[in-house]
């Protein structure tokens, strides 16, 4: 039976599209703990959805902007952190169906989950109304981030940035390790050291997820090599 109430009214609201079967909407907010009818498959949709979606939008929105450009806005939109802030904003934590014990232990404030829901919401927006009715639920979504930002501001991220900068030079790429996890599953904290053995340096670095933890330890080892790139440091070209 479909569970239907004011909170999922005004999500309804929220993304610009009244679902002609609300069974779609109970099974994009079904996470995989309270049973067999969950939310994968149409995250796996609703993933590929949202990147078509996004890479149109962004080619109508950019119009001067290079492939490199326009991969690296699409990669920051759609990455779980930015799924994350948005699942949030639309209230899906209130809305999210699992079991008691997912829960408990935080699920509704999951990242991950939270992420995974709101690809699952795409994409059953996609079976119930086809490509149209997707692509205009992520301009509804996404419409603001993308139309108050210059592509300039995106700029490469650290582990990419600090990469091509060791490949300019005939370096070895970095290594990444985590060193420690701390905090409970729902909230943990990840601390990562990167490593470049052909200059010695080892950086550390934390964050929410493996993948921020590795950024913020690129970005610490980035600016020790640009603070010693200067004339008879032996690291100039």
């Amino acid at each position: 039976m479909v569970f239907m109430n004011p909170l999922l009214d005004a999500l309804q609201k929220r993304l610009g599209y009244q679902f002609k079967d609300p069974a779609l909407v109970e099974r994009a907010l079904t996470h995989r703990s309270f049973g067999a009818q969950h939310n994968e498959r149409l995250e796996f949709l609703g993933d590929a959805v949202l990147s078509l979606a996004v890479s149109s939008l962004l080619y109508e929105r950019f119009e001067g902007s290079d492939e490199g450009d326009l991969t690296r806005i699409r990669a920051h939109l759609v990455r779980e952190d930015s799924l994350h802030k948005l699942a949030l904003a639309i209230g899906l934590p209130e809305v999210l169906r699992m079991s008691e014990g997912e829960a408990r232990g935080g699920g509704a404030q999951r990242p991950s989950i939270l992420a995974d829901a709101t690809e699952a919401l795409i994409g059953a927006a996609f079976v119930d109304g086809g490509y149209p009715v997707a692509h205009e639920v992520v301009r509804t979504l996404l419409s603001e981030q993308i139309n108050t930002t210059a592509s300039e501001s995106w700029g490469k991220d650290p582990k990419t940035a600090l990469q091509e900068w060791l490949q300019a030079r005939r370096l070895p790429v970095p290594g990444y390790r985590i060193t420690a996890t701390r905090g409970q599953a729902h909230a943990q904290t990840f601390a990562v050291e990167c490593a470049v053995p052909a200059l010695g340096l080892t950086k550390s670095g934390e964050g929410r997820s493996r993948r921020a933890a590795e950024q913020d330890a690129a970005k610490s080892m980035l600016e020790e090599l640009m603070a010693r790139d200067t004339p008879g440091s032996g690291l100039r070209d």
